[in-house]
């Protein structure tokens, strides 16, 4: 028995199926039952404490939703980088237009954005350069 179990959800029916990895198959009625349901399945079967193991999800829900959820995943981890990515823009922005005389409450006025989160954007920088206007 392996330190982290590998369960697949699917839903059938009202229920569950809990598929746990070269173990066996259990069910819960809600999903927020589920790990306390592995646990006390592994727990019973190979005598170990419940909180001894990981487990690592997966969830099949059928063809109907398995491209839909494809793209939002693939839509909220876009989105996440192009959040690491503006953030990046606007600090070095923040950091030319404070370099180039702007007070920091100017520079928020510009951005459209609070003087504190200029102060953010500036980090250990911004303690350095005045923020208030």
């Amino acid at each position: 028995m392996s330190d982290v179990h590998r369960v697949t959800a699917k839903r059938v029916g009202k229920y569950w199926e809990l598929d746990i990895e070269g173990v066996g198959v259990t069910q819960a009625r809600k999903l927020s039952q589920a790990e306390k349901t592995v646990r006390d399945y592994v727990h019973r079967d190979f005598d170990v404490a419940p909180d001894s193991f990981g487990i690592t999800w997966s969830y099949d829900l059928g063809p109907d939703y398995e491209s839909e959820m494809k793209a939002a995943k693939d839509a909220m981890r876009f989105a996440a980088e192009a959040q690491i990515a503006a953030a990046q823009r606007t600090r070095t922005v923040v950091a030319r237009l404070t370099d180039d005389g702007l007070s920091g409450y100017e520079v928020a006025m510009v951005l459209g954005v609070s003087p504190q989160r200029v102060s953010q954007l500036l980090g250990r920088r911004g303690r350095r350069t005045r923020i208030a206007g």
